[in-house]
């Protein structure tokens, strides 16, 4: 070992590397004795590719660039495609096209094979119509799916419905031919689950201001034999009771998952004829989740097989795959050393497929053989980019935040197989805050962290208060106190680091994307904890996003968060960084996509010409054609550099390898 400062050693994690294998696989599903699901593709402007594993093990895309599998609806998407295989010429697939949201079906086997078809109009109202959660009618030739539809130019100018979509194109050019299968007075819907008899049809409602982790409603329709909705009703839940997702078993009884004791915990009803039903049973009552927070469309954590039993993913603070029997209220996990099993599952047959990562691998899918209990990797499979030796190893922890609270986060020392820090000097630490702020930071490999850790600067990601997997008591802790509870939690982290000797207390930052930019820069008007930050496409300004400067889905998020504007006004101008700028006194980075409607770069350009004569030094980077959530290659690099430039100037260390940033005063 030779011994070097903190965060002057040499790394091979470079940020093209980190860039290269950002993302994972997502929506997740089984296409007769195929796998399909999508990837993201960094080095082709960040597009999702719709990919299949055929029987024989061999992997392939589906849709060559620029075919973009990827929903808008709520603008953070959800299920963008299915699929179903026919007796003659291949699977049929559905999609949906991220730049003009119209979906569109494709034979992929068939001879001669054509392009994508359109199945949707274009609307040159507001942002348009856009489709997700599809399920191809097993009866009819049709699409059953969300549509959300602008109805004038407001982002709030918008409704969502249930519709059904025919396959032979007349609705390409014709709104008319879209049938509506629901009345339209929930403001969000998921896609409709069909009953195994399909004489039925399930899905979850809510209504603003509440936010689906706050109070949904599973809708229960008759399916007639036109293939209408008829006499719709809320079967379950309510406005404080978050149900997350909503399925039927083989035997025709509804699945859901609910919080209703304070954990997300899987429940059984038995309907009658009229759809009535006794109070729904729990399956596995246990203080874990078998949920999580509804941010996209469509999202699995269950999969009812054939058998009876149901594949679950459960955890508290990480999660598992596990096989419930529901008869014997026996749970048993999948064996391996995953640690975060992601909201997508897929069966065939007694097979269950899921995504999954952990500390020393990235997202692969893992498939599960219930009849003998082992599991392998059948897809996207995990290679070493670097030697392991250089990746972080984890330590999980739990802190003691204001008043005696628990805080858990993840610590990820700075770790080198060559490397030591001198004798006597302590490392630099960055706290991360994840966005949402209704979210939580997985335990699992991230070449993000490695590229600093390697380097010899320690992460700590922060679970807040307010974060998942902990229980609805810990996320509502958030409730009324954002802008604190956060930040208190991370400056406690912060503190604890320092008085125990593990990190340098004059060189730590805070850093955050999103809600976690909110709390980085929040963070900086605040305390006095940091010497500088990192302020990822932030929220900055509280009344401009509570009014007409964010979507519709998180419109009315503030309610809970922080308080009815017109109740508690005050206190929007009394947490905005924005209104504070004259606290902050150390650097700063700022990163914005020029084409985010969820976090507008406007607030970004308020905030920093308050910020201009302060004295403080500042960059400030913004980046053309992205987005919330940056996904080009070329994007993520720049970031990264951008982001070890800044600490390597905070921090007082020499490297010769660290990029030029512009500061502004």
């Amino acid at each position: 070992m030779t011994s070097g400062a903190y965060g002057s050693w040499p790394s091979p994690v470079d940020a093209e590397l980190v860039a290269a294998h950002d993302g994972r696989p997502e929506y997740l599903g089984a296409v007769g004795d195929e796998l399909w699901w999508t990837a993201p593709r960094s080095a082709e402007g960040g597009r999702r590719a719709l990919l299949r594993r055929r029987a024989d093990g061999t992997e392939e895309s589906v849709l060559a660039a620029p075919w973009n599998v990827r929903s808008r609806v709520i603008e953070y998407g959800g299920q963008p495609w299915a699929a179903v295989t026919r007796p003659t010429g291949g699977p049929l697939v559905v999609f949906s096209h991220f730049p003009d949201q119209r979906l569109y079906a494709y034979e992929p086997d068939a001879v001669p094979c054509a392009g994508p078809r359109p199945l949707t109009p274009v609307s040159a109202v507001g942002g348009g119509s856009r489709w997700v959660d599809p399920v191809i009618s097993p009866d009819r030739d049709e699409v059953w799916c969300v549509l959300e539809e602008f109805t004038g130019p407001a982002p709030t100018d918008v409704r969502r419905v249930l519709a059904a979509v025919p396959l032979d194109g007349s609705a390409a050019g014709d709104r008319g031919a879209v049938r509506e299968l629901s009345d339209g007075r929930h403001r969000f819907v998921t896609g409709p689950r069909p009953s195994p008899d399909g004489r039925r049809a399930a899905w979850i409602a809510w209504d603003h201001p509440r936010m689906p982790w706050d109070g949904t409603e599973v809708q229960l329709a008759e399916v007639t034999s036109d293939g209408t909705f008829r006499g719709a009703r809320t079967v379950v839940g309510g406005p404080t009771e978050s149900i997350a997702q909503v399925d039927w078993d083989a035997a025709g009884r509804l699945l859901f998952v609910s919080d209703r004791t304070g954990w997300w915990n899987l429940y059984r009803a038995d309907l009658d004829d009229e759809g009535s039903s006794a109070e729904p049973q729990a399956l596995c009552p246990r203080a874990e989740e078998f949920g999580g927070p509804l941010w996209k469309i469509g999202l699995r954590w269950f999969a009812p097989l054939e058998n009876g039993l149901i594949a679950v993913v459960h955890g508290r603070g990480s999660t598992r795959l596990g096989i419930l029997d529901p008869e014997r209220r026996a749970l048993v996990d999948a064996p391996g050393s995953k640690t975060e099993w992601a909201a997508t599952l897929a069966v065939h047959g007694t097979r269950v497929v899921g995504v999954a990562a952990g500390p020393q691998s990235s997202y692969e899918l893992v498939e599960l053989d219930t009849r003998t209990g082992r599991s392998r990797v059948v897809g996207a499979v995990h290679t070493d980019a670097v030697d392991p030796a250089y990746l972080p190893e984890p330590r999980i922890r739990t802190f003691t935040g204001p008043d005696g609270r628990e805080v858990h986060a993840q610590l990820y020392p700075p770790r080198h197989p060559e490397r030591t820090g001198p004798r006597g000097e302590l490392p630099p630490y960055v706290i991360w805050a994840h966005g949402g702020p209704t979210g939580r930071a997985p335990l699992v490999l991230d070449l993000e962290i490695a590229y600093f850790t390697s380097r010899g600067i320690g992460v700590a990601e922060v679970n807040y208060g307010g974060s998942t997997g902990y229980g609805r008591e810990y996320r509502e802790r958030l409730c009324g106190q954002w802008g604190v509870v956060d930040v208190e939690d991370c400056a406690a982290v912060a503190a604890t680091l320092a008085a125990e000797g593990t990190a340098d207390p004059a060189r730590i930052a805070v850093r955050g994307g999103s809600a976690g930019g909110w709390t980085a820069a929040s963070s900086l008007t605040r305390t006095d904890a940091y010497a500088c930050g990192t302020i990822i496409y932030p929220i900055l300004d509280l009344r401009g996003w509570a009014t007409d400067e964010t979507h519709d889905f998180e419109s009315q998020y503030l309610h809970g968060l922080v308080g009815p504007l017109d109740q508690v006004p005050a206190r929007y101008k009394e947490r905005s960084p924005i209104e504070h700028v004259d606290r902050i006194t150390a650097p700063f980075l700022l990163l914005q996509g020029l084409d985010d409607v969820i976090c507008p770069p406007a607030q970004a350009e308020r905030f920093l010409a308050r910020t201009a004569g302060t004295g403080v030094p500042h960059a400030y980077i913004a980046f053309e054609g992205e987005g919330h959530g940056f996904r080009r290659a070329d994007t993520m690099t720049r970031c990264l550099e951008a982001e070890l430039a800044l600490y390597t100037r905070a921090f007082g260390i020499v490297r010769a390898d660290t990029v030029d940033l512009e500061y502004r005063t």
